[in-house]
Parts: structure tokens; C-alpha cells; sequence
């Protein structure tokens, strides 16, 4: 049956097609009771026939449900009836990471490390919850226009401590994965920095023509550090480690890790560099965000990588045996890919993941889209586009223990007909809302002067939710107060709902006035409107003019 003909999630009206594959398709929809674009990742007809696969797309929507993480895309509700199952989810608004590496080859250490960290504390929320995600990799990290960064799909995601078979997307999978040994957090954490050292080099760390090569090199070839700037080499040492015990625990603890190298290496101001070189680099691909309206995709990619020339390394005994198990594991996934229709010569999979802005877009704005990923059910991933990196999936289903947010629930759909599958039909329908308008209650400045130097504190109070703008305007002046010559200016964002204090550093020009002067505004405006501050700068000689 052609599905974009098919049943359509109640209370949504489609607005177009964003991607299809083997397993399903991904619309853009605009929930009709509060006009909230989202995005609907519907499970086609014949995996509906499966109930493993089935049972593994309910698993994703429970696991989603129960993350709260502005890191981590947002589950909307989830409908199983006779005629569909369905994932509505929060729309982004950007681009895979995959399409940045494509455009720029690499991106800057600060850069990367600033979408690593989104990343990772997407992962940590689910960490926290006992769930690993199994496929981290650059498919399937965001990058918004602001530079900041979100994990998605958690199609192949297991509890903790579970043995679920091998799965994962060879290039990133850690030693453990290929031994089918139980899912961990520190297996994650080997994923994240595999697609770190791609961000800093702009290739991935092993690079087998094949599964069994590709396990071999991932169980006992050197970590290639050295090719990594040297301030980050300690990051890629850890978390590439070959024993889990080696690399740290959790993504929570990388994040420790992270901040405290970052901050050695490239000062304070890290970062917020690092974020507005990310949205530099997001802003070369505008006809890639879901805003831009794009024609839908397909989703068929081919399964191939490429053997660089020379390495010196040769496996050892262990290595042989790996390579055995990976080539029995390289045909159960061959066999796994034409069970479920892939493309000849590709692997067709499907996943969604789309972000709203603060306030949902109103009449005339231009609908979002969505960009197209991996995974529905146990097919192997794929992007949206042709990727150089073979996906493996060969577990059937992660036992995510439901959990679901405050304002979900079930409640049994209409049986009309018979359903496809042997399983209930329930339906879990907690309804989207619009975000709030974030608030802004106060702003406060605070400057300490040095030698043509000043460093300003400063402190954001919000309510709601959504970005707040902070622009943080320098000058100089020739007595306390005054804020006669501008000297530079920031931005930077901050989320609503919290109390932010932040430090920002400034190097003021000489022979301009010997006060430094700062001045804080926000977006949208604080309540007391902006705060400003004026001192003296020390050893300051004023020049006669």
C-alpha cells in the first residue's frame, strides 16, 4: 500500500512529505488545536506487519516520553490504531552534523567541542534514565541555527546492563558492541568521541573497507590521537579507550572531562566562540533547514567505506578472531537488510527529529520541515542522503522500560478493523502545547577593571521557556558614567527558566578614555530593560587631544 495515501495521525493536518524509506516516511504536520508544527514519523504498513518491529517503534516513543532534556528531541504522543502507528515529535529547525562535516570537511576544535557537549549531555539525560543509545554519530546530532546541538533517534537504544545482540553503526561502535556484550553508557561515550575526532580531522578514526576490517581496528588498533589537535589528544585517548573501564563512566562525567580541557586549552570564552563558528557554519546550508521547504527525500544509502593507504598496523590473534565474528555478523546483517526491503545495493531506514522555535510559527510563516535519519525498527541506518559509513542493526527489539511524561496517557484506540498486528492497539496521547514566550525579569552587570581590561559579570533572571539574546555592548569614555566611544560588542544565548551568571571579558582600546564602560541588553527586553557599569582603568593615561 502506498502510505502517503494511508491513515494520518487524528488532530494533525499534514502539510507535506519530508522523507520515506523502507520503514516508513516522515510528514510535516500542524497540530490543529494550537497550530504547532511538528513532526510525524509514521511506521509503514509492512514492518505494521511485524510485531517485533512494532513492539521496537512503541519502545522509542516510551523512551522519548520519558527524557526531559532540551538536548534530546521532544515526544509530542504516540498513536498505534488499526490503521497506523505514528511518533509525533518536537520540529528543529537544522542541520545533521553529517551535512556540516560534508560541506566543510572539519570544523574547529572549539566548534567541535561545543557540539560535542550538546550531544553528550542529550546523552547523559538518557544515561541518567538507564538507557543507551547505541547509534551516536553524526547523522544523528543537530545543529540549529544558533549553533546549538541535539541528540536524536533512539531507534536501536537498550536498557542498561541488557544483552540485545550487536547493533550500532560499525564506524563508531566500540570493542564491546562487536562482542555483543551488554549495553553501557561508556560504549556511548566511545561513539561520541569517534564522531569528535571526524569533527577535528574529517575522517573517522578507522577506516575498514568492510565489517570484518572495521572490527578488527575498533578491538585492537592503535587510537590514532596524534592526529588530533594536541590540547584535545587527552579526550580522544580516554574516550576511545579499548576497555570500557578505561573511558569515563557516563556522558556526565565526559562532560566534566570536556569542560575541564576546554577550558586549559582555549580560555573562558570557549564556548560561545565555538557555538558562532557552529552557526557560521549551519548558515552555509540554508536550503537544508526544515524552514527552507524543501521537496521530500528518500532515504536509501549506500553501505560502502574506504581503506586509506598504508597504515603499518597489522591485526594480532585477537584481531583474527574478531574479524571471524565480524564476518558472520557482516551476512546476519545482509540477510537482516533484504528481510526488510531495503533498496538493491543501499540500506532504507527512516528516523525523524525536527525542533520548534519559542513560539510556534504563526499563519504566514513558512512551515518547518524535517531532516531525515536512521532507524525504524531493526533496519540498518541510514541518512538522508548517501553516507560513506555501513550501518549494522541485528538486535529486534530494546526493552526501553516505559516511561512517559507527566502529561501522557493511554487510552485504547478504535477497532474498526482488524489490526495488522497480534498486539493491543493502544494510543498514548499527550497534546503538544505551544512553548511560552520566554520572559525576561532582570538584568544585572557588575565590572571589574584591570589593565585596559575589564571583566563583567553578568546575571540574566527569565521565566518561560525558549532562547533569550543577551548583547553585551562595550565602551569607553572619559569620566565615570559615560559610555562615549563603543568599543565592541557580544551576543550570546542563554535558555529561559533559570537564573544565568556568566562572566565575559573584554581588552579595551588605548588612547580612547580611561573609563571602561558595559552596557547589557537582553531579547526580548528585561523587565528593568539593561543594566550598565563604569570604572577606571588601571594605569590609564589619558591623552591630550
Amino acid at each position: 500500500m502506498d502510505t502517503r495515501t494511508a491513515w494520518s495521525v487524528p488532530g494533525y493536518t499534514e502539510v507535506r512529505e519530508l522523507g520515506s524509506g523502507g520503514s516508513g516516511r516522515v510528514a510535516l504536520a500542524v497540530h490543529d488545536a494550537t497550530g504547532t508544527a511538528v513532526a510525524v514519523k509514521y511506521l509503514s504498513d509492512r514492518l505494521r506487519e511485524d510485531p517485533a518491529f512494532v513492539g521496537e517503534f512503541r519502545a522509542e516513543a516510551r523512551l522519548l516520553g520519558g527524557l526531559e532534556s532540551p538536548y534530546v528531541v521532544r515526544l509530542y504522543e504516540y498513536v498505534e490504531a488499526p490503521g497506523g502507528a505514528a511518533i509525533v515529535m518536537e520540529l528543529v529547525d537544522g542541520v545533521s552534523l553529517r551535512a556540516l562535516l560534508r560541506q566543510s570537511g572539519q570544523a574547529d576544535a572549539e566548534a567541535a567541542l561545543v557540539v560535542l557537549k550538546g550531544s553528550l549531555l542529550g546523552l547523559a539525560a538518557a544515561h541518567r534514565a538507564g538507557v543507551v543509545h547505541r547509534d551516536y554519530k553524526p547523522e544523528n546530532v543537530l545543529v540549529a541555527a544558533d549553533g546549538s546541538s541535539k541528540l536524536v533517534d533512539f531507534g536501536i537504544a537498550a536498557n542498561r546492563g541488557s544483552t540485545p545482540g550487536v547493533a550500532g553503526t560499525p564506524a563508531y561502535m566500540a570493542p564491546e558492541q562487536w562482542q555483543g556484550r551488554p549495553a553501557s553508557p561508556a560504549a556511548d561515550v566511545y561513539a561520541a568521541t569517534a564522531t569528535f575526532f571526524e569533527c577535528l580531522t574529517g575522517r573517522k578514526p578507522y577506516d575498514g573497507v568492510n565489517f570484518a576490517e572495521l572490527a578488527v581496528q575498533h578491538v585492537e588498533a592503535p587510537v590514532p590521537e596524534t592526529e588530533a589537535p594536541e590540547p584535545v589528544r587527552p579526550l580522544i585517548r580516554r574516550g576511545l579507550a579499548k576497555a570500557p573501564e578505561q573511558r569515563p563512566e557516563n556522558a556526565e562525567a565526559f562532560v566534566a572531562e570536556l569542560e575541564d580541557v576546554a577550558l586549559a586549552a582555549y580560555g573562558p570564552q570557549w564556548e560561545e566562540r565555538g557555538q558562532r563558528k557552529l552557526a557560521a557554519l549551519a548558515a552555509l546550508l540554508p536550503l537544508l533547514f526544515p524552514s527552507a521547504g524543501g521537496t521530500a527525500a528518500g532515504t536509501t544509502a549506500s553501505a560502502t567505506t574506504a581503506l586509506g593507504a598504508g597504515s603499518g598496523w597489522a591485526p594480532g590473534r585477537s584481531g583474527w578472531l574478531a574479524a571471524g565474528i565480524a564476518l558472520v555478523m557482516g551476512a546476519v546483517l545482509v540477510l537482516t537488510t533484504d528481510a526488510i526491503g531495503a533498496a538493491p545495493g543501499g540500506a532504507s531506514a527512516l528516523s525523524a527529529f525536527a525542533t520548534t522555535s519559542a513560539a510556534p510559527p504563526g499563519p504566514t510563516s513558512p512551515g518547518p520541515s524535517v531532516t531525515a535519519s536512521s532507524t525504524a525498527g531493526a533496519s540498518p541506518s541510514a541518512s538522508s542522503s548517501p553516507s560513506p559509513s555501513p550501518s549494522a542493526s541485528a538486535s529486534a527489539s530494546p526493552s526501553a522500560s516505559p516511561s512517559t511524561s507527566p502529561s501522557a496517557s493511554w487510552s485504547q484506540a478504535p477497532t474498526g478493523q482488524a489490526t495488522p498486528s497480534a498486539s493491543p492497539t493502544p494510543s498514548w496521547s499527550p497534546t503538544p502545547t505551544p512553548a511560552p514566550t520566554p520572559k525576561v525579569t532582570s538584568v544585572d552587570v557588575t565590572l571589574k577593571t584591570a589593565v585596559y581590561r575589564g571583566d563583567a559579570t553578568v546575571t540574566v533572571s527569565s521565566q518561560g521557556t525558549g532562547p533569550v539574546t543577551v548583547v553585551v555592548e562595550w565602551f569607553l569614555g572619559g569620566a565615570q558614567g559615560s559610555y562615549a566611544v563603543p568599543d565592541g560588542s557580544e551576543s550570546f544565548t542563554v535558555r529561559a527558566g533559570t537564573t544565568v551568571t556568566t562572566t565575559r571579558s573584554h581588552a579595551f582600546s588605548r588612547d580612547r578614555g580611561c573609563y571602561g564602560g558595559v552596557r547589557v541588553t537582553t531579547k526580548p527586553a528585561a523587565g528593568n530593560k539593561s543594566a550598565s557599569a563604569s570604572q577606571y582603568l588601571l594605569r590609564c593615561v589619558e591623552v591630550p587631544r
